[in-house]
């Protein structure tokens, strides 16, 4: 049994494979999942896991170059792109339309779903190399 870290499997396991520029999705509750995307779905009830808070788990297992985030974050959810911006310090954010956003998602090695209600409370995070993190 792990002794720290992540202990849902799927997600730990997903971020143990991950390699240099893979991606890894964290999503609201909403955000359509592409049929031949792997869903690691932590949903449990409204609110329930947090997109914040899984996010930032996640971030202590990842190395992270860059991360993703959809324009309308910002339009319709500031409060939650301010913690994203505290959470990755200076990790750069290359903002896109949803419509943009929802079809990188086809890419990514899994979307995990939270139990998110937020408007666009969704980030793709693009995996660093070694020696590189937060």
């Amino acid at each position: 049994m792990k002794k720290i870290g992540i202990i849902n499997a799927q997600l730990s396991a997903v971020i143990a494979q991950l390699g240099h520029t893979d991606t890894l999705t964290v999503a609201d509750a909403g955000l359509p999942i592409p049929a031949t995307t792997q869903r690691i779905d932590l949903a449990l009830t409204k609110g329930i896991p947090r997109f914040i808070d899984i996010l930032e788990v996640v971030l202590t297992e990842m190395y992270i170059e860059k991360a993703i985030i959809a324009q309308e974050m910002l339009d319709y959810s500031p409060q939650v792109y301010e913690e994203v911006k505290r959470l990755l310090k200076d990790v750069p954010i290359e903002i896109v339309p949803h419509v943009e956003f929802k079809k990188l998602t086809q890419f990514t090695k899994a979307v995990v779903r939270t139990g998110e209600f937020t408007p666009y409370a969704n980030i793709i995070l693009v995996a660093g190399a070694w020696g590189f993190s937060l």
